[in-house]
């Protein structure tokens, strides 16, 4: 499994013939020039998951590809005029790899503020993409990727979930709201599972798993 990490929550996944992207959001760079790609997976409607302009045009550039989204960011993007396939928990994409779905809701922003739909991503029974979630799944997870800072949580609850996955590797995530990566970086490390490897993918490269 190749992965590429395209800045914030954006992600590109290659193992064996499938080719993912997740949330080709406002805060990602990069991943608009790719191609050849078998699913792009989007986990909720806002913005830094998903920019609707240069979603537009990766899609027209991937005619193989299946945009696969949550209820709310279908939603949306019907209204943008463009067609995607909605996802529901418990369902399996076949997307040149195994792909399971766990839909729920985003994360409490603050009680005044609704709730919308979220789905996670497993995928090829290995690499969890929670979205903006810290849903724990009934799967042992190798490779979590891993909300590091956002509104709507706190570090001591990124160390509380990393310790509940437990997985094999540790990818950062949602980490563009960070000034300074070194602080909350530094506590996941010293505080998350022992026999978990940290592994800080700088934007644009990847790592062979």
């Amino acid at each position: 499994m190749k992965i590429t990490k395209y800045g914030h929550s954006c992600l590109h996944i290659v193992d064996g013939s499938a080719s993912i992207l997740i949330d080709p959001g406002a805060f990602s760079q990069g991943f608009e020039t790719l191609s050849g790609l078998t699913a792009v997976l989007v986990t909720h409607q806002h913005a830094d998951h998903l920019d609707q302009q240069r979603l537009t045009g990766l899609v027209r550039a991937n005619p193989g590809a299946t945009l696969y989204a949550d209820s709310g960011s279908s939603e949306v993007l019907a209204e943008a005029g463009i067609s995607a396939t909605t996802v529901a928990s418990g369902d399996v994409l076949d997307v040149g790899t195994r792909v399971e779905v766990f839909a729920g809701h985003h994360a409490v922003v603050h009680g005044d503020i609704p709730l919308i739909s979220n789905a996670c991503y497993f995928i090829s029974g290995r690499l969890l993409h929670p979205g903006d979630s810290l849903t724990v799944i009934d799967h042992k997870v190798e490779i979590l990727a891993l909300p590091t800072s956002a509104p709507w949580m706190a570090v001591k609850e990124a160390v509380e979930y990393f310790r509940a996955v437990d997985p094999a590797v540790a990818i950062p995530i949602h980490d563009k709201v960070l000034a300074n990566t070194t602080m909350v970086y530094g506590l996941l490390t010293r505080l998350g599972p022992s026999n978990s490897r940290w592994l800080n993918l700088d934007d644009g490269h990847f790592e062979v798993l």
